[in-house]
């Protein structure tokens, strides 16, 4: 899933495509305990239902009750990829590495001698404690349970504390994953969608096999009114059967006086009816406003990640796969879609069509179902055996060709990369009028938002780079998340990580004139950004709850994950990669992931390293004549921790450092190693172009070195390392490693005019500075900072070009430079957006795409001017302008743009306290449009906080979220943002001195 388009984000015109809690120690393995009989003499062995079985990374304090276990080949032990025959996460806790967040440490032994009195207490009541236990254990037949000491010890072990129904009744499950004993093994589903009352009815038929014996059968529902439930097994009778609900875990349940007998097959069927969701997830109701002026209805489905069972009674969890045949009931003048092709249509009784969608001929998780019903129309093509189809509303049909010129070459490219052919017969693209995420990778029927799926033909290269990227990451998932599935969502970057790499990858290959190098690199930037800070979280990291399962959709399961395997694919040579994750496809297609025997011990003890501990390291680079100390530590920007990862340290120096073929690879696994480089070489960069997940740090010395040898040639480092040098002074100065003297005394000589990636980092990291300094009320010192900006770039402003431009990179580098100048009240920049707005709005002249959020807002700022772009907001069905103009507007808009639009109004000086005002008193709307967790409200924390410096914003944002209490206080994205406040301080307090000297 793309999470979010954003548009109006950081970067306006460029996409993310991504969209954090180690904070916990390991429980004892009681359920292996639990297993052998033998520890327990007193207890018999429980039944496979009562022993539930966490990964090590993700364990649930069982409280004798409870089971997940599941067959051996399926079993969701630290689930983990098999990349290049290797296993990114073992299973035995002592391959483990010994620093992991995740593992329990030893208690240090004191060498102090207690005194007499109090080893004497200490005696005391060891004597107390066990006379006490001899008499309980003693007590003739007695086991302790919530009903007294009135069971035999002998034969029964501990009755387990079920939590009550909505009837009243025990509900017969106490834990947030289900049961393995029953597996579904086909679903036969009908939805009956009323769009003119926006209920739906439906009836779902699920045939199952009995794993384990078991007398109940326990799968999600939520907001379903469950009307009829009849059961039977094999080819017996269908009997009416009672349905138990526990609404906080989602669940509903059977119960039976018989136990289920493993290996029977037994059926399900439940009728029920529901009201079709009012937000963006489960199966909800959306609208537009046609050419007309008429309002249209649709409804679409978002069920990833656990929203399937808003939809329909099913067992909601990705390593359920099932076959479906599903059956969608519409008025004429409508379609229906679904992930397989339409198979029959029949007429029902007033006036209804029932449209039946072939059986799926793959097994799918329950998050990848999707159907939409609405008035749409497509176009398509065959490619490679399948039907490539773009869909959209009718009077936005012109807009879907670039789509499918994309998809279809997209497609041809996996279907060879991967070595195994896409396996439907068709695959639909759906731009949703209301649509929260970017896009959503159902198997074959993927939805997007209309602005990351439609362009017109005007658009320029940057809009379609956009589109691009977006599709190439979703058709990526077809096969890493749809033909193979993380069998849970601690380790989502097995979907998200992948996808996202395959997505620049992809269009590196097939587009080169994108130029979606500069966005990638954009993208491991932020990625350390965030991953720098101690409230960040391993790239295979716990998630039981719902809430945190939405919040494992961020920066460091997309652009982190995507991030390590390019420092994977850079250090192994040839065609290794590719190889090892062609093998790993065909290892695991159609099937969930799981722990693996390792071939690979190398690259496995290497990754390991990167996926089960947060952060990433600095590697301190220190030199003495010819030996060269490299030293790694974990960068954290707020506390310590010893932790080692295995780097493939890749390096160029003086003399050689223009060609890959300069690139030489050193693996550091220790604290300190050292390489030996000739004297006569003055210096040497470390990171070539950015391709590992590390920050260096060059002390004094070595910084120097490279700032001398920048200004003699500006071409002896590439654009990438150029930018990466500037990304990292900028962390480190808030670190506290190097002053900002020494920040600016780089900026002089690394950034070259005509080069992207340097410019926009220096601008990315200025402007960060720049809204600081405001929102602490350093204005004079804003003031002077903005001064040096235009002083900077005002040269290289007055050079860009205002009509169409063709080059990507240099539609990017206009776009945020001319942003930045004009958001500084640069006068040629004013008056240029001005004049370029009133021939567009006269009729002659079109804005460029990679131009029209700053033309926009320079027009807005006239009461004339904003009228008029009121009335094309009403009239416009260009939705990269519509998308501008209305988070201009602040009134009538979309709810899904709406955490765009709170971004854009909290970078601003005038609108950041009003932004954080309406957060503080809408919070509770927030969070029923938008999940706790998602990443809808991760957006909004964070553009509401993250400019904030001061003490008394920190308190702000401390007592705010305290007062939530059970409404999102403990959301990872709360903590991050306390602590993104907190480095902000720290970062204002130790370098305004020096920034005040310099300006």
């Amino acid at each position: 899933m793309d999470p979010f388009d954003s548009n109006f984000s950081e970067h306006a015109n460029l996409p993310r495509n991504m969209i954090e809690n180690s904070m916990f120690e390991e429980e004892p393995d009681v359920v292996d305990l639990a297993k052998d009989s033998e520890a327990f003499p007193a207890f018999p062995a429980l039944d496979p239902e009562e022993a539930v079985y966490e990964p090590r990374s993700s364990r649930l304090l069982v409280r004798g009750l409870g089971e997940n276990e599941l067959d051996d080949d399926e079993e969701d032990n630290e689930s983990s990829a098999r990349l290049l025959g290797m296993s990114f996460m073992n299973r035995s806790s002592g391959q483990r590495i010994s620093s992991s967040p995740y593992a329990r440490q030893t208690t240090p032994k004191s060498c102090s001698r207690p005194s007499t009195r109090t080893m004497v207490v200490c005696v005391l009541f060891l004597v107390i404690v066990a006379s006490m236990t001899m008499v309980l254990y003693f007590v003739p037949g007695c086991t302790f349970t919530k009903k007294g000491c009135h069971e035999e010890n002998s034969t029964t072990p501990m009755e387990p504390v079920y939590p009550a129904s909505t009837s009243g009744e025990p509900f017969p499950w106490a834990e947030l994953r289900l049961p393995a004993s029953v597996r579904p093994i086909h679903y036969d589903l009908t939805v009956n969608p009323d769009l003119d009352s926006m209920t739906f009815t439906g009836r779902t038929v699920i045939t199952m096999s009995v794993l384990h014996n078991t007398k109940r059968i326990v799968l999600h529902a939520i907001q379903l009114s469950i009307t009829k439930a009849t059961f039977q097994l094999a080819d017996g009778k269908p009997s009416d059967v009672t349905v138990l609900e526990y609404k906080p875990r989602q669940q509903i349940a059977i119960k039976f006086a018989e136990e289920l007998k493993a290996n029977q097959g037994c059926v399900l069927t439940l009728d029920y009816s529901a009201s079709l969701s009012n937000t963006y997830d489960g199966f909800y109701n959306s609208s537009y406003t046609d050419k007309d002026g008429n309002r249209r209805v649709l409804a679409a489905t978002q069920f990833e990640p656990l929203a399937a069972r808003k939809a329909f009674p099913c067992f909601d969890e990705p390593a359920f796969k099932a076959s479906f045949l599903v059956r969608i009931s519409r008025k004429d003048g409508y379609i229906s879609l679904s992930n397989m092709p339409r198979a029959t249509t029949t007429q029902l009784p007033g006036g209804l069509l029932l449209d039946q969608f072939e059986k799926s001929s793959v097994n799918m998780s329950t998050y990848l179902v999707a159907f939409v019903v609405a008035t749409m129309e497509s176009v398509s093509r065959n490619v490679s055996n399948t039907l490539v189809s773009v869909y959209s509303v009718p009077e936005k049909k012109e807009h879907t060709i670039h789509a499918l010129d994309t998809a279809c070459r997209l497609l041809q490219f996996y279907n060879s990369y991967f070595d195994i052919d896409y396996p439907l017969k068709k695959l639909d693209l759906v731009a949703i009028p209301d649509f929260l995420a970017g896009a959503m990778e159902n198997w074959g029927l993927i939805t997007f938002r209309e602005t990351s799926l439609l362009v017109n033909n005007q658009s320029s290269p940057l809009e379609k780079q956009l589109i691009a990227s977006v599709v190439a990451h979703e058709l990526a998932h077809q096969w890493f998340g749809n033909l193979v599935t993380m069998s849970w969502w601690n380790d989502l970057w097995l979907n998200e990580g992948f996808a996202t790499f395959m997505q620049y990858m992809s269009l590196q290959q097939e587009y080169p004139l994108l130029e979606i190098g500069n966005l990638f690199l954009a993208v491991r930037f932020r990625a350390l950004d965030k991953d720098a800070l101690n409230s960040s979280h391993a790239v295979s990291a716990r998630a039981d709850t719902p809430e945190q399962v939405a919040e494992m959709f961020d920066s460091v399961s997309y652009e982190k994950g995507a991030s390590i395997l390019l420092m994977l694919n850079s250090s192994l040579p040839g065609d290794l990669f590719r190889k090892g994750i062609v093998e790993y496809l065909k290892k695991f297609s159609g099937s969930n992931t799981a722990a693996v025997t390792q071939e690979h011990q190398d690259i496995s003890e290497m990754m390991n390293t990167w996926t089960q501990q947060k952060g990433f390291p600095l590697v301190t680079v220190g030199r003495e004549g010819d030996q060269v100390t490299l030293t790694q530590e974990p960068f954290l920007l707020s506390t310590d921790k010893t932790h080692l990862w295995h780097i493939p340290v890749t390096y160029i120096t003086e003399g050689c450092s223009s060609t890959p073929e300069c690139v030489k690879v050193f693996t550091l696994k220790d604290h300190t190693a050292t390489l030996t480089l000739p004297k006569s070489v003055k210096w040497l960069k470390v990171n070539y172009k950015s391709s590992g997940f590390y920050m260096v740090d060059y002390k004094t010395q070595g910084w120097a070195a490279l700032i001398e040898a920048l200004t003699s040639d500006l071409t002896v480092l590439p654009s990438e390392d150029r930018a990466s040098l500037i990304h990292n002074m900028f962390a480190l100065s808030r670190l506290g490693r190097v002053s900002f003297r020494q920040v600016l005394n780089l900026l002089k000589y690394a950034v070259n005019e005509t080069e992207t990636a340097p410019v926009t980092e220096v601008l990315s990291q200025l402007n960060r500075l720049h809204q600081l300094l405001e929102k602490r009320n350093e204005l004079d010192q804003a003031a002077k900072l903005g001064s040096f900006i235009l002083e900077m770039f005002g040269p290289l402003m007055k050079n860009q070009s205002w009509g169409e431009e063709q080059s990507v990179s240099r539609q990017e580098l206009r776009s945020v430079l001319l942003q930045t100048t004009c958001s500084l009240d640069y006068p040629d920049c004013l008056q240029k957006a001005s004049n370029l707005y009133k021939q567009y709005a006269n009729g002659t002249a079109r804005v460029p795409g990679d131009l029209q959020r700053v033309v926009y807002s320079v027009a807005a700022r006239s009461e004339d001017d904003w009228a008029l772009l009121m009335r094309t907001y009403a009239s416009t069905s260009d939705d990269a302008e519509n998308i501008l103009i209305e988070g201009l507007r602040g009134e009538n808009v979309q709810t899904q743009e709406l955490p765009l639009i709170i971004e854009a109004v909290s970078s601003g000086l005038a609108g950041y306290l009003f932004a954080w005002d309406f957060v503080q008193e809408n919070w509770d709307l927030l969070i029923q449009k938008f999940p706790v967790g998602s990443f809808a409200i991760q957006h909004i924390i964070k553009s509401t906080t993250s400019q904030f410096s001061t003490q008394t914003h920190l308190n702000q944002v401390r007592s705010f979220f305290g007062t939530l209490k059970g409404r999102g206080s403990q959301m990872r994205s709360v903590q991050v943002a306390l602590e993104t406040i907190m480095l902000n301080q720290r970062w204002m307090d130790t370098n305004l001195p020096d920034l005040r000297r310099w300006l």
